[in-house]
């Protein structure tokens, strides 16, 4: 689970620092990432270099991260579920905004304890100048205890907490409408539509809801009288070539009849699936069964839980982030 100071699990937080003591900020020049895994796993990390790598991978996918915490040079996967090139290959520097999550941490600012063999000392947790918990969300299973935090913007997470800042007498009795001003739901790195706002106050206010997400599409009529179906932003964390052979599978089943070609023209200047429909097709029915039967539209069940004080609690938007500034107050 994740520490709700921060953030971040172990394994990220040791990732991040080992860059920093490395000297890999993010106006430094690349390093291979083989050098940034073995420097996690000699001193930090006693586990598998795979889980190293992958956790490290993540935080260079700009479709995983809103905010991303490493600056990636080379393949590190896609949304379409290819995985990251071999740590031999891909090389790596911190993110100007990972520099901010580690800041002053040389001052004296968190307590550090001793790494697996006692040789070393490592932060039990990062300063934090940006807000990560909230800003980039997380997701995992611990014992018997899963949870899942949505990313959010950062200008609206940060309006919020100057809000908390300035109300701070009254910090336990503020409304969970006032904070709602300023940050007015998750922020998915790979866009959509929240569908109505019953799941984000649930999940604002308790730390658990159930969010509808729904893909971004466009109709457009071509010259011959027909329409197509543009989907240019996909729901959160899902696969788009899955999605696209889902539909292809529905279509040859015969459940969806109305569609006439399926096309990927997605390129480096972002996504584009082309749904083209019979004549005489509907495109609102055809756009709202492909909303019903595919990944277009998908749940994503928030479940705030995080570390507080080393213990496992379940944090509302509010109790979140006044553990989050008094953190930075400490």
């Amino acid at each position: 689970l994740p520490d709700a100071r921060d953030g971040l699990k172990p394994v990220h937080r040791r990732i991040l620092y080992a860059m920093h003591d490395m000297g890999l900020a993010a106006s430094s020049s690349y390093k291979k990432s083989a050098r940034v895994v073995g420097e996690v796993l000699g001193k930090y990390h006693p586990h598998g270099d795979s889980s190293v790598y992958d956790a490290m991978a993540r935080m260079a996918q700009d479709f995983s991260l809103r905010y991303c915490l490493v600056d990636g040079q080379g393949n590190f996967g896609s949304i379409d579920g290819d995985s990251p090139a071999a740590m031999r290959y891909t090389e790596a520097r911190l993110a100007r905004i990972a520099e901010m999550v580690l800041q002053d941490i040389e001052m004296d600012t968190v307590d550090w304890g001793p790494n697996f063999d006692d040789s070393l000392e490592e932060p039990l947790v990062l300063p934090a100048m940006v807000p990560n918990f909230l800003v980039n969300g997380t997701s995992g299973i611990a014992v018997g205890m899963a949870t899942n935090v949505p990313p959010h913007n950062l200008r609206e997470i940060a309006d919020a907490i100057v809000f908390l800042v300035d109300n701070w007498e009254r910090r336990d009795d503020i409304a969970m409408e006032e904070l709602m001003v300023f940050v007015k739901g998750p922020d998915f790195p790979t866009g959509g539509i929240i569908l109505g706002t019953e799941g984000i106050k649930q999940a604002f206010g308790t730390g658990r809801g159930r969010i509808l997400v729904r893909a971004r599409t466009v109709i457009e009529e071509t010259r011959n009288g027909r329409f197509r179906i543009i989907v240019t932003e996909i729901p959160y964390q899902v696969n788009k070539s899955s999605l696209i052979e889902r539909i292809a599978e529905l279509v040859r089943e015969g459940r969806l009849d109305q569609i006439s070609d399926l096309r990927d023209e997605s390129d480096r200047d972002g996504m584009r699936i082309v749904i083209e429909l019979k004549s005489g097709a509907a495109p609102r029915k055809v756009a709202n069964r492909l909303f019903k039967h595919t990944a277009l539209q998908t749940t994503f069940g928030v479940n705030t839980l995080a570390l507080v004080k080393g213990e496992p609690a379940t944090l509302g938007l509010r109790r979140a982030l006044i553990v989050y500034v008094e953190h930075r107050f400490e």
